[in-house]
């Protein structure tokens, strides 16, 4: 398995991970989103031409005061950089063999390449309600929603990982 950016060729229409919502945007947006219009990158854990699981991921800010206490202290009140991971699916076939986890990784990885070059102090993710597990278990922390809550589906919650705790997930 290799994970790397999508390319305008790949096929995304085979794509199934047993969420609508996801696969419809791999194969309507994704695409759009980073050839397009330049807002998101979307990389892709391919085994041989098949696509097996996918994370999108957009360069954000939080204001300081958005952080759980722990890490806010220690921060300045202004906006931060952050490393947003807007989407992360994998397919039905492919779910259980650890692919997520190497996705996950690899958003680590690309956010403190990110901090080195740039400025990050972390990851967010907006994990729905089934994922919020699986987000906790990489020490990701809830953020506090002041405004924007959806009535029309089950609302994510925003989490928060800080550039410490990647980096020693990562070994570093």
């Amino acid at each position: 398995m290799e994970i790397r950016s999508l390319r305008e060729s790949d096929d995304r229409t085979t794509f199934h991970s047993g969420d609508a919502d996801l696969d419809r945007f791999l194969v309507k947006y994704a695409g759009q989103n980073q050839f397009r219009h330049h807002i998101g990158t979307t990389y892709v854990a391919v085994d041989g031409d098949r696509i097996v699981g996918f994370a999108t991921i957009a360069p954000g800010a939080l204001e300081g005061e958005d952080l759980p206490s722990t890490y806010a202290r220690k921060l300045p009140a202004y906006p931060l950089p952050v490393l947003r991971l807007a989407r992360l699916a994998v397919a039905e076939a492919a779910q259980s063999r650890g692919i997520g986890k190497a996705l996950l990784r690899h958003v680590f990885l690309l956010s403190q390449k990110m901090a080195e070059e740039y400025g990050c102090v972390g990851v967010v993710v907006d994990a729905l309600p089934d994922a919020v597990e699986f987000y906790q278990r990489f020490g990701f922390s809830p953020l506090e929603v002041s405004e924007g809550q959806l009535e029309s589906r089950p609302a994510p919650l925003p989490m928060f990982l800080p550039g410490a705790l990647i980096a020693l997930a990562l070994g570093r």
